[in-house]
């Protein structure tokens, strides 16, 4: 803290205080923008996250749209009966989506030890492209349905990529999750409510 000395207005402790409480002002006033932008952070991260929760919700115990479009792999028109025989997994993915390749060695490990049929919804990408890409690094899907317009994605309320759905044999949605599809996501969101519907159709 310093004197400032000469000035009839500041004499000794009153002078000290009013030096340290400027400073200390000073300083508030530095960290300000950062302090707002940690709040800012913060806030986003809180509203994603109820966005997310809410997307998720939407969709949950109803029923699979309907629709009617191509396989990737060729014209063939299918629809939701295709997809629900048994309880199944849709999975959305593209070229264009870096968290995809992240999950696909999952997805392939899924296709490997698990008995669930995964279905994926190929998401506004380039046909060609897309089946190229499969054929690299490997096709873990029953079939992939050509969606180049995203219209079923726009009635699943998908607005990116990866996202899966787990579908039970009457065309319900039971599981919902945006995000890359990991063991520990498997675990936590999907292992359960598959066991559940394998037992109850026992």
């Amino acid at each position: 803290m310093d004197m400032v000395w000469g000035d009839p207005n500041c004499a000794g402790y009153f002078c000290f205080k009013f030096q340290a409480n400027k400073k200390a002002m000073n300083r508030i006033t530095h960290y300000l923008p950062l302090i707002f932008f940690i709040f800012l952070i913060i806030g986003l991260f809180t509203f994603l996250d109820n966005e997310e929760s809410d997307l998720r919700s939407v969709l949950l115990d109803k029923n699979f749209p309907d629709f009617s479009l191509s396989k990737l792999e060729n014209q063939e028109i299918v629809t939701k009966n295709d997809l629900v025989e048994l309880p199944s997994l849709l999975n959305v993915w593209a070229t264009w989506c870096i968290a995809c390749r992240v999950e696909h060695p999952y997805l392939m490990r899924l296709r490997n030890e698990s008995t669930i049929n995964i279905y994926g919804l190929n998401y506004k990408d380039d046909r060609s492209k897309a089946i190229n890409l499969l054929d690299q690094i490997g096709d873990p899907y029953e079939f992939s349905i050509f969606d180049h317009e995203g219209i079923l994605a726009i009635d699943l309320g998908v607005y990116g990529a990866p996202e899966t759905f787990l579908i039970d044999k009457s065309g319900i949605i039971r599981v919902r999750h945006v995000g890359v599809l990991t063991p520990e996501v498997w675990e936590e969101k999907f292992n359960g409510v598959l066991n559940d519907l394998k037992e109850d159709e026992k």
